[in-house]
């Protein structure tokens, strides 16, 4: 027997999101709507906004989601590959869109400025990744470079490398940021050794290193405020 899948069009019209969109705008909107535009059609014995809100309850919001990689989330009952390929393409965008809104000349003054670059991507990010936030004389972002991918460990990250963009683009200053997949930014020992390394190496390449932002979910820590490998900066 076919499945049958309960579309948007089947929903009283009052609670068609695609209609509410229309006549109100995308920003009235709940998550569950906006989820459900995207998904398109439900499962059987499950409309499609019973769809969008399992999902988010299942993944405790859209963070969950982007974490979730794209085999397993097609693995879910009523998702499959077309619906997840929507759906991981529509996040992507968002994702993109808010760092190039937020790089284009950014001007850095304290490291929550920095952290509102890198909090919504490295937050949830199942590896670690060390970049550098480029800044020119006046602390504009110019660019951020992805250095390294993997544990961050000082025998293994070469200290020349995280100055290699910032030397082709003619940089005066940097902020060195890694994520921390468990979620907790709390500074380990190695974290403060590779800091203390960067910075001599900056001293003696003349590019400034402003700071070290140790990136969690939804939360970070600036070492530099702890004093962590800055010692005598």
């Amino acid at each position: 027997m076919a499945e049958y899948h309960i579309r948007m069009k089947e929903l009283p019209s009052s609670a068609q999101p695609r209609e509410r969109l229309r006549d109100h705008g995308a920003a009235a909107l709940s998550d569950t709507e906006l989820l459900a535009i995207l998904l398109r059609v439900g499962v059987e014995g499950t409309n499609v906004l019973e769809l969008a809100q399992q999902l988010l309850v299942e993944h405790r919001g859209w963070g969950g989601l982007m974490r979730i990689d794209y085999p397993e989330l097609c693995k879910r009952h009523g998702i499959g590959e077309a619906k997840a390929s929507t759906l991981k393409a529509a996040l992507e965008i968002g994702r993109r869109l808010i760092l190039t809104e937020h790089a284009e000349r950014f001007q850095i003054k304290s490291p929550a400025d920095a952290a509102k670059l890198l909090l919504l991507e490295m937050g949830h990010l199942d590896q670690e990744h060390l970049r550098t936030v480029l800044l020119d004389t006046k602390n504009r972002v110019q660019t951020i470079a992805t250095v390294y991918i993997g544990s961050l460990n000082a025998s293994m990250v070469r200290v020349g490398e995280v100055f290699k963009a910032a030397l082709r683009h003619n940089s005066a200053a940097l902020i060195v940021a890694h994520n921390h997949p468990s979620g907790d930014p709390t500074p380990s020992p190695e974290d403060v050794l590779v800091t203390r390394e960067i910075v001599s190496a900056g001293r003696l390449l003349d590019v400034e290193v402003l700071d070290h932002l140790v990136i969690g979910q939804g939360r970070y820590v600036s070492m530099r405020e702890r004093g962590l490998g800055f010692a005598g900066a």
